[in-house]
């Protein structure tokens, strides 16, 4: 599977076009799953023209509440991811996004998917490293601790030096970094990162940084 990690989604063109390119076809031309934890969260996310995701023109975007997926019947749901382009991830609490992923099965099934592209916004791209990280604070798992999908190798901080959100500095995300035990990524709202076939590349209208343990 390969990834587009964004802090506040496809709003440059930058980052549109690294999306085509992992995609190697129009969006316009593919099918996206929209997955949320909640029904709310999707009726939220579909109307999030600030983090545009789901208003790009996809030729078909089904809807996935995650906390409704246990009580489904596999044969309902999973031919549909299994046939997408991409599946797309909305931000929210990283903590929760992460837990349902798991629970719902869908986290499961990323591996397998072959060409499809991950697609995260916020909390959605943050649930894809190892750790969340200790500085970000939210609702908890039944298991407790801050560990995520291990997708990828290395772990994000979003909406650096955003003017809205004090807490996103970049002496924030130093604090972050300084607790990780692996690297992590501060990425502003006009920075990705892409992932395929194991190379890891920062796309990019605005700033970034790298930390290493």
């Amino acid at each position: 599977m390969k990834l587009l990690l964004t802090s506040a989604g496809i709003n440059n063109t930058t980052i549109h076009n690294a999306l085509v390119d992992l995609l190697g076809k129009p969006i316009t031309g593919s099918n996206a799953v929209y997955a949320m934890p909640s029904a709310a969260g999707i009726v939220w996310g579909l109307g999030r023209a600030s983090t545009p995701l789901c208003e790009l023109g996809w030729k078909s975007l089904v809807a996935l509440a995650l906390t409704a997926l246990p009580g489904i019947e596999e044969e309902l749901w999973v031919p549909l991811v299994q046939e997408t382009d991409a599946v797309l991830v909305g931000g929210g609490d990283v903590f929760y996004i992460g837990y349902w992923l798991r629970q719902s099965g869908l986290a499961d099934l990323l591996p397998s998917l072959g060409e499809a592209v991950y697609v995260g916004v916020s909390g959605g791209s943050m649930a894809t490293g190892p750790k969340i990280g200790e500085y970000f604070e939210g609702w908890k798992p039944p298991t407790g601790g801050d560990g995520a999908l291990g997708i990828v190798e290395f772990s994000l901080f979003p909406h650096l030096d955003n003017d809205a959100m004090p807490d996103f500095s970049m002496t924030h995300a130093e604090e972050w970094a300084a607790a990780l035990p692996v690297p992590g990524y501060a990425i502003d709202d006009q920075t990705a990162i892409k992932v395929a076939g194991g190379t890891v590349e920062v796309v990019s209208e605005g700033h970034w940084k790298l930390f290493t343990p």
